[in-house]
């Protein structure tokens, strides 16, 4: 057997990687497409759209948790985040009877502690390439928390807003899948 044309354990990762990233860009682009159309009131459409965002995500962290744990990658990073997106998940349903103010600060919270672990996990990866995008989406991400919760707090709230959150983040996954391998040489 040839093993000079077989593919490194770092490419691929690098393309389980970008194929996952490109999944999680066409999902939130659907996924906000469909909040986006009912963000002015909590139906039950809304309410189940929710709860699919974060138990989609606990989806991905674990098909990326395996990948990383072949390649040595951020295992720790991902259970936590595997962790937060499932509770989440159980927080938005419970939320989503109690309305949207509710909504907005359990997605808050959400998205200023997935942003920080996802701002871990960008650093952590950075020598893959693409990771900036990463990076500051998880920057993003955890000021984007904050403003949720004064966006709950405001006379008339809506879920408009996750939908922008959510597409955005899609754009960052669609950046970083296409810059994934792309490192600069050493100087």
């Amino acid at each position: 057997m040839d093993t000079a044309l077989a593919p490194s354990p770092a490419t691929d990762a690098t393309t389980a990687l970008r194929k996952l990233y490109l999944l999680r860009f066409a999902f939130a682009a659907v996924w906000a497409a469909l909040l986006f159309a009912t963000a002015g009131s909590l139906t039950p459409a809304a309410g189940a759209l929710l709860v699919i965002y974060p138990m989609f995500d606990v989806a991905c962290a674990v098909v990326d948790l395996r990948s990383a744990r072949e390649n040595g990658g951020p295992v720790r990073q991902l259970y936590l985040n595997i962790a937060l997106s499932a509770l989440t998940g159980i927080g938005l349903a419970v939320a989503a009877t109690s309305g949207i103010p509710a909504v907005l600060r359990v997605w808050g919270v959400w998205a200023i502690t997935a942003g920080l672990v996802q701002l871990l996990v960008g650093v952590s990866r950075r020598r893959m390439g693409g990771q900036w995008a990463m990076i500051a989406s998880g920057g993003i991400s955890t000021l984007a928390g904050a403003s949720f919760f004064g966006q709950a707090g405001q006379a008339d709230p809506s879920l408009g807003a996750l939908a922008g959150y959510a597409f955005l983040g899609g754009v960052f996954f669609l950046v970083s899948a296409l810059r994934l391998g792309r490192t600069r040489p050493a100087v």
